[in-house]
């Protein structure tokens, strides 16, 4: 296996793609991680006219519409709006219904893909838009804009933001006093433990969206975190491997089933065969449709509740975070309004 760190930077990743291809000449790809990094590799591959699964990207081949694109993330058909619509179908059903909506999101693709989806769930759901900025990659300070949201004290704060950007808004939040009825969003960062451990107590109330949660104890998922936290120690990397580790094992597993199906390595044959099969994984069965997204989402809305400092095990079983939507995944209640989740 050939294995390439592209360093989180999109700018890397064209010329890591071409070399896999035209220098390694490797059969198969998976990756890239990440909606940026994918975005980036999509033109080489498909120059190439190679097939691969790419983890954690949202929607990107709606840009491309390339038959031999396929993700490993539960979106489901409804893509980008996939990410936030739980979370507006949630609100709407809570007492009393909040009206007004702050979003903030960073200026690169993933963000920018995350707050168009919620716009549009906003706009469904009858909600109305009172702020609604970006800010540039590389961003440190958040006071200012965390109190121009709280001049317009809307109801519901969403924020679409990568690792670094995520610690900085919930520190700036919980320094400001920033008390909408919900925090929400999709903050990367609040799925990698290490930064759940770091902010501690001040992440209580915030909802975020997740794609995997200790709940789901898929067939083969116990073994695979028992094996991957080994790993973990010694790279000391997420401890507890929930948000990014289950997908990546079961790229693997999509790519390596339907070889074995077919007895090819045949990029056209390979992708036919994964546009009209299931495959059983340790993310659970999975399907694709027409545009390599699965054919049935699986995202979920949890929130934090009652988190210790200093405790990355508090993580471990979803007691410390909930899940508070769909109803079908529900494990427990939402404390509403978010103020009282800081109590």
């Amino acid at each position: 296996m050939q294995h390439n760190h592209d360093q989180s930077n999109p700018n890397n990743v064209p010329a890591i793609y071409t070399k896999l291809i035209t220098v390694d000449k490797v059969d198969l790809l998976l990756g890239p991680y990440a909606t940026n990094m994918a975005a980036a590799a999509m033109p080489v591959i498909i120059e190439n006219n190679k097939l691969t699964v790419s983890m954690m990207a949202v929607s990107i081949n709606r840009h491309f519409n390339y038959p031999k694109y396929f993700s490993m993330l539960s979106l489901g058909p409804d893509g980008v709006r996939a990410f936030s619509k739980g979370f507006f179908d949630l609100a709407a059903t809570l007492q009393p219904k909040p009206q007004t909506v702050a979003m903030l999101s960073g200026d690169a693709e993933f963000s920018r893909t995350s707050a168009d989806g919620a716009r549009a769930n906003a706009a469904a759901g009858g909600f109305k838009i009172v702020y609604d900025k970006s800010y540039p990659p590389g961003t440190t300070d958040f006071a200012p804009t965390v109190r121009a949201i709280a001049a317009v004290n809307p109801d519901i704060v969403f924020i679409a933001a990568y690792p670094p950007d995520t610690v900085g808004i919930v520190r700036a939040a919980d320094e400001i006093g920033l008390k909408p009825k919900i925090f929400s969003g999709t903050m990367i960062g609040l799925l990698i433990t290490p930064i759940k451990t770091q902010l501690g107590p001040i992440l209580d109330g915030i909802v975020i969206m997740e794609s995997f949660v200790p709940s789901f104890n898929f067939p083969g998922m116990a073994d695979l975190l028992k094996r991957y936290r080994v790993a973990a120690a010694g790279e000391k990397i997420d401890p507890l491997g929930y948000g990014f580790a289950p997908f990546g094992y079961a790229a693997g597993q999509v790519l390596g089933q339907a070889v074995e199906a077919t007895q090819s390595l045949d990029q056209t044959k390979l992708a036919e065969y994964m546009h009209s099969h299931k495959f059983t994984t340790v993310a659970g069965d999975i399907a694709f449709g027409e545009d390599g997204e699965w054919t049935q989402g699986r995202t979920v809305f949890t929130q934090f509740q009652n988190v210790a400092p200093s405790d990355p095990e508090q993580f471990a079983d979803g007691k410390k975070q909930p899940v508070v939507w769909p109803p079908q995944y529900k494990t427990g209640e939402m404390i509403y309004p978010y103020a009282d989740a800081k109590k």
